[in-house]
Order: structure tokens, then sequence, then C-alpha cells
């Protein structure tokens, strides 16, 4: 076959499958045309080498598996030289993650400095970028594929800095709204199971996302960002301050905007009715995007921002 057969069923490059044979990989023979011709046997070694590649092991590195299909092993890591390059690749991520880590502990003890620094209501800022590990995914039930495209309805809504705001009449800049179930207060317990519940946890780390990406969603054309969930304006309020989010948060207790939205909702211990976690684009007074289901939360105003770019004004 030729190179281009060979790439096509590999999945690779024609300018790859040169770049194996520069590093003695592969040997095809040459017909009397001069053209390289390649056998079944190459599939196999191509195909090694790229999943090899994509486990993190490069091509300078796939001699050895090679060289153990060339042996007649039915697998290129049947040999132990090829184990001993598994062995190496997992040192090598042990010392990354070690220093990755050690960096972010720093990092870290800079960020409570600062914070201790200049914001006297709280000594130290609480670790918001990580959440608990092994918490449920959410799925996406449909709950939310009606709104795409759907009017905003004409409400207004209360704001922590004490303000009402005009759901109806944001203009025809794009408004971020993300709606999330409840913020968490330090020394103060969560719902029983809250944990347990798809896509409950992560309302502060989601907050501070939006607050640490505030400036870039702005320049990406978000003209406006806003928070919301049932918790009362003084609730709201004070996760405004203790958070140091540079936007408002709008307070909707009695679920005006759920109800005229058919927005999706679920219960928890001691809490009949709270928001799912969704946000919504707004744009001249329709609802121009859907982010549904949400999860991880401490990284979602990274894929606002990413949808903004890709979907730019004008």
């Amino acid at each position: 076959m030729r190179i281009a057969e060979l790439a096509r069923r590999t999945a690779v490059t024609p300018k790859a499958i040169r770049y194996y044979e520069t590093l003695g990989l592969l040997r095809p023979e040459r017909g009397a045309n001069g053209y390289r011709e390649y056998q079944e046997h190459h599939v196999r070694i191509v195909t090694e080498i790229r999943e090899l590649a994509a486990s993190g092991i490069g091509p300078g590195k796939a001699r050895p598996f090679v060289d153990c299909l060339h042996a007649g092993h039915e697998h290129g890591d049947d040999c132990v030289t090829s184990l001993a390059v598994y062995r190496d690749g997992i040192a090598e991520l042990d010392r990354m993650i070690a220093t990755l880590t050690a960096r972010r502990t720093e990092l870290i003890r800079r960020l409570d400095e600062g914070a201790g620094r200049t914001f006297s209501q709280e000594s130290t800022m609480s670790d918001f970028t990580t959440l608990p590990a092994g918490l449920p995914i959410p799925d996406d039930d449909g709950a939310a594929a009606h709104l795409p495209g759907l009017a905003v309805p004409e409400l207004t809504l209360s704001a922590s800095d004490g303000e009402r705001v005009a759901f109806g009449g944001f203009g025809p800049g794009r408004t971020i709204v993300y709606l999330y179930p409840l913020t968490g207060r330090p020394g103060v317990d969560l719902p029983d199971g809250w944990d347990a519940i798809p896509g409950a946890r992560g309302c502060s780390t989601e907050a501070c996302d939006f607050r640490d990406h505030f400036a870039e969603l702005r320049a990406a054309g978000a003209d406006r960002v806003f928070g919301l969930s049932s918790q009362d304006t003084g609730y709201q309020a004070e996760v405004v301050a203790r958070l140091r989010l540079p936007f408002t948060m709008l307070s909707d207790p009695d679920f005006v905007l759920g109800d005229a939205l058919r927005l999706p909702s679920f219960a928890a211990e001691g809490q009949e009715r709270l928001y799912s976690r969704l946000t919504l684009v707004l744009r001249g007074g329709r609802i121009e995007h859907v982010f549904y289901p949400i999860f991880p939360p401490n990284t979602h105003a990274q894929q606002v921002l990413d949808w903004l770019r890709a979907n730019p004004l004008g």
C-alpha cells in the first residue's frame, strides 16, 4: 500500500509516518518506481505508535514496543523492555505531579497572604478552586432543551446591592446569568446528603471562577454577569462581600423566573425547592444559549468564556 493509504487506515498524517521512518521505527520497501510500499504489519506498528503517543509515550520512546512486535509478539508491551518504558513514564509523571503540587501550595500560600492584607472580613481565602473527589456527575435530563430562543420574561428581581433589576431590559448586548442552588457559609452545615445530589456541590467554586474570569468575560462580549439563586438578598450580599465578587447576585425566593421559563429545580433536606445549576446567555430580549447540565462548576466560567470567544457578536 502507498503512504496515503497507510495514513488513512491508521488515522495519522503522511508527515508523521515519514517522521517514524526517520526514527527507524518503519522500514518500507521501495518499488521499481521508487515509491514507498507498506505492508499489513506496518499498519499494526503505526497504530501502536499512535496509541502510545496518546498515553504520553512519544515516538522517540516507542522503539521497545516496535521491536517487540517485530519479534513476533501479539502486543507491543509483551516484552520487559516495554514495561520499563511504562515505569519510566509513571516515574516522570510522579515528578511532575510533585512539582505542580508544590507550586499550587505556594500559590495558595501567596493567595492567603494577599487576601489577608487586602480584605479584612476574612483573614485567609478558602480554597475554592477544587471540589471533593467522587462527586456524582449530573445527566442531561432534557429539562432545559426548550429554553434556547425563548423570550426573556418581563420581571424584576432584587439584587445584592439593594437595586432592582429588570430582567426584560438588558438591551441588545449579551448578559450572562448563572443559576445555582445555594451557597454555603463558613460554619453553617449544608443540607444532609448534599454531596450525593448530582450537580449540587460547588456554588462557591463557580462564583469564584466567574470572579476570576470576569474581566475576560467582559472583553469577550458579556455586558453583564449575574449570579442568581433563591436565597434572600442579605444572604447574597454576604456572599458578594466574602468572595469579593465584582458583579451583583440576584435573589428569586419565589421562583418567579423559574416558573416563567419552566426551569429545572430539585429538593434537598430542609429545602423544598432549589434551582438546578444552569447558565443563560441573554441577548436582545431572548435566550441565545443555555449551558445545562454544568459539571464541574469550578471551571464553568472558562466554558462560558470559550463559547463567547467562539461566537463573537457581529
